[in-house]
């Protein structure tokens, strides 16, 4: 776990992780406050569902592209640190990439995000944006190892999203900049304790994995003696 866990997210912090960022080990706090706000998102369509059970279910064939048949074990803070570990994509690849996640829930009302395509929709944006960000990028097999997938899977789900997006990728200086004050308004608003929240889950799952694994070592040496 790195080291934000014991940093109190502000958005001047925020601010200055985005505008400041120069490849510093430590991953970037907006990835936490990404992880949040997605965390948060797919728990309403969850409490809609309760009431729809096919409110889910995406309406429109084409965005059901990202489904995958089994959901990954993974949280999306540890999906994300992961991405960040083998990629080192910059903060502003993880704000470009919301700011297609949001135009994609715009252009397609009936898309929901949900344990099923959430993997694959961020390793997908977060590609994208790291193409359109950055002038140095991994080719589509590293990401695709990255996200769990075969490089075919991950060619098929960017052309798709290409078109889905009408290839409409610029992102201008104001947009970027109206994302980042809503990251930081959701800090501000009370999201750093969500954020917190999901930085202790995510070290507890971490120490139980840890345990388990060091329980299964010291029985094995018990049976071999």
């Amino acid at each position: 776990m790195s080291s934000n866990s014991n940093v109190l997210i502000s958005p001047r912090k925020l601010r200055y992780d985005l505008y400041s960022y120069q490849d510093e080990p430590n991953t970037p706090l907006v990835i936490s406050v990404l992880a949040a706000l997605i965390e948060r998102h797919m728990t309403r369509n969850e409490r809609i569902t309760r009431n729809c059970k096919w409110a889910l279910v995406s309406k429109d064939a084409k965005t059901r592209v990202f489904d995958a048949d089994e959901a990954p074990d993974m949280t999306i803070q540890s999906f994300l640190e992961r991405i960040f570990r083998y990629t080192k994509a910059g903060p502003s690849v993880y704000v470009v990439a919301y700011v297609y996640i949001d135009r994609l829930c715009q252009n397609y009302p009936g898309f929901k995000i949900n344990p099923s395509n959430v993997h694959r929709l961020l390793i997908t944006t977060i590609m994208v944006a790291s193409k359109y960000v950055e002038d140095m990028n991994y080719r589509n097999s590293y990401f695709a190892r990255v996200g769990g997938l075969t490089t075919q899977e991950m060619n098929k789900l960017e052309v798709d999203f290409l078109f889905l997006m009408g290839f409409k990728l610029h992102v201008n200086v104001s947009v970027f900049e109206s994302y980042c004050s809503h990251l930081e308004r959701e800090v501000s608003i009370g999201g750093g304790y969500q954020i917190e929240k999901a930085l202790r889950c995510a070290e507890e799952i971490k120490l139980r994995q840890s345990i388990d694994i060091s329980g299964r070592y010291d029985h094995i040496s018990r049976i071999t003696l």
